[in-house]
């Protein structure tokens, strides 16, 4: 099985534990007396921050003890805390389990992200990132769609139980990879020193400006398809799955990315990103238009993905897994903000308000992208 594949499944099941616990948390709180399933809400929350505080604090260590080793590890932790996830006799040992597992995948996260330029041919990093990051396509429509089927068929236990199964067969498909040697750091690197690399500070401007803007918008999604427009909750979840369509079937345009350069196509991406958002505020009050938009949401988002996760790992091969498990924090650190602040905005302008400010929100990272493509290119450091 080629390294891309595994390492796309790798990302397929890290991703799909962040979003399985939505569709299926009324019917987990069913197990626990006197939950609802806001309270079972709690523990994806608490995955997010394992995950925050991991990337920030662990994956640096990957640079020190090589990715793949960081992966194995990561994987074992996953598994483990899985199969408690699985078999937790009470709310609190399932919260628990879940920000064990959020410290599992945010070592897994960076480690999978540096491993897809390793293991990529030179010159077809972009085109090989893309195919790797098409596994969350894979986690949302598995993470959403057979979560639910599964947890209704069997139980909700069995969810996580196959997910424990999956990180098991991953480490041993892991295991068994030949990955390049690359340089790693005689001693651990930290969040500080990766912070200092030169280049790093204006992408992750751009990442958390990208991710607020997602996430703030995502997250009111549904409810506008629903409680505003009057569908069904199935026509919510068809806009999920064109977003991930969307995102899915993008990945072949990744090679232009190689082609022309993360510099040079950043601009047109991310003002791309901006007018897709302003398209979405005009056209939110036609449930089929939202629909398109949303298509061309998906694919957009995974070009932007592509372009800054692409730049860090080429600024520094020897702090490559802490210069992306600064990305991985800032990711969850603008979800977290993102959704707080669109909460209070959605309540007062709506989900047409909300998705100009998300265009507002790109726009730094239109800016940093033009700055940069006037500025001299950086030169990989080691």
């Amino acid at each position: 099985m080629k390294a891309v594949w595994i390492l796309m499944c790798a990302i397929g099941v890290v991703g799909a534990n962040s979003l399985v616990l939505s569709p299926i948390a009324t019917e987990v709180a069913t197990a626990f007396a006197g939950r609802d399933a806001a309270d079972v809400m709690l523990a994806s929350a608490v995955y997010g921050a394992g995950t925050a505080l991991s990337a920030l604090f662990l994956a640096p260590q990957a640079d020190r003890i090589g990715l793949k080793r960081a992966l194995l590890w990561a994987l074992s932790i996953l598994a483990a805390a899985l199969l408690l996830s699985a078999s937790a006799p009470s709310l609190t040992i399932l919260i628990v389990a879940q920000g064990i597992t959020g410290i599992g995948a945010g070592l897994a996260l960076p480690a999978i992200y540096g491993l897809a330029a390793d293991v990529s041919p030179k010159g077809q990093e972009s085109a090989t990132l893309g195919k790797v990051l098409t596994g969350w396509t894979l986690s949302l429509v598995a993470g959403v769609s057979l979560s639910a089927v599964l947890a209704d068929v069997l139980h909700w236990r069995a969810v996580f139980a196959v997910m424990a199964l999956a990180s098991v067969l991953l480490w041993l498909l892991v295991a068994r990879l030949d990955v390049p040697r690359k340089a790693v750091a005689d001693v651990s690197t930290s969040p500080l020193s990766a912070f200092r690399v030169a280049g790093v500070k204006p992408v992750l401007v751009a990442v958390a400006a990208f991710m607020a803007a997602f996430y703030g918008t995502y997250a009111f999604l549904g409810t506008h398809m629903t409680a505003t427009l009057g569908y069904g909750t199935a026509v919510a979840g068809v806009a999920s799955l064109a977003y991930g369509i969307g995102f899915g079937v993008v990945a072949p345009l990744d090679k232009l990315i190689d082609r022309f350069g993360a510099v040079r196509a950043a601009p047109v991406v991310f003002g791309a990103l901006t007018l897709v958002y302003v398209l979405m505020s005009a056209l939110g009050q036609s449930g089929t238009a939202v629909l398109v938009v949303c298509l061309l949401w998906g694919g957009i988002n995974h070009l932007g993905l592509n372009i800054m996760v692409g730049q860090l790992s080429a600024l520094s091969v020897s702090q490559r897994s802490a210069i992306l498990g600064l990305y991985s924090t800032t990711t969850y650190v603008a979800m977290f903000a993102g959704t707080a602040l669109f909460k209070e905005a959605y309540s007062v302008i709506g989900f047409q308000g909300i998705a100009l400010l998300s265009a507002a929100c790109v726009l730094p990272a239109v800016a940093g992208a033009v700055w940069r493509l006037r500025r001299p290119v950086l030169r990989p450091a080691e």
